[in-house]
């Protein structure tokens, strides 16, 4: 059985890695008593996947984790099962049970909007003009792990929202063509530690 998980990370948990976020899983599946499959070899892990690796700092409450399982299970109660068995910092919001021949979802992530809150007083006419003028960029040449590449192409869309002001991003998350929150809001000039950045929605080919 492949079982698909929907589920919020919030709070402390925002500053768990994604290791460690692994290794959370795998205990709440076994608190959760749920029979977990696990790969063959001298090193067996757990059939646990995420979705899309999320930034340290970040919440989310859309994050997306397939496990599979050595047998079929009734989908009832089984959402309230797998919440009592994670952090309350973990929200589950979906479970369901997906076709076992789907490509792996790694592959299938092709985009993900962000929205970015203040936790400082901002102009909203200067952040219009630094958007405005990302957006209008043919080419924003930036450097991440020694290798250069093109920031531009990685921003689908970006926009601010009212009551209250906060940015909304709609980034590449294509394997090898990631956009991150973080280097769209250095590029216009907003330091990290002055906003909450939360993913709101991943989303796949088809």
């Amino acid at each position: 059985m492949r079982l698909r998980v929907t589920f919020a990370k919030q709070n402390a948990l925002r500053y768990t890695g994604h290791l460690d976020l692994h290794r959370i899983w795998e205990r709440a599946a076994r608190r959760a008593e749920l029979p977990l499959a696990y790969s063959q070899g001298f090193h067996p892990q757990p059939k646990i996947s995420l979705a899309a690796a999320l930034p340290l700092g970040f919440s989310s409450i859309c994050e997306v984790l397939d496990m599979r399982l050595t047998e079929d299970l009734p989908l009832e109660g089984l959402k309230e099962r797998i919440q009592n068995a994670v952090p309350s910092a973990l929200q589950i919001i979906k479970v369901e049970s997906v076709d076992e021949s789907l490509p792996a979802m790694q592959t299938l992530v092709v985009q993900a909007e962000y929205e970015v809150a203040f936790t400082e007083p901002i102009e909203g006419s200067d952040l219009k003009r630094r958007v405005d003028s990302l957006l209008e960029a043919a080419c924003l040449p930036r450097e991440r792990r020694g290798k250069a590449y093109d920031l531009r192409p990685l921003i689908e869309q970006v926009s601010l929202l009212d009551n209250p002001l906060r940015l909304w991003m709609l980034l590449s998350a294509r394997e090898g063509a990631t956009g991150r929150p973080e280097e769209v809001l250095e590029q216009i000039g907003i330091p990290a530690d002055t906003v909450r950045v939360e993913r709101t929605r991943l989303i796949f080919v088809n």
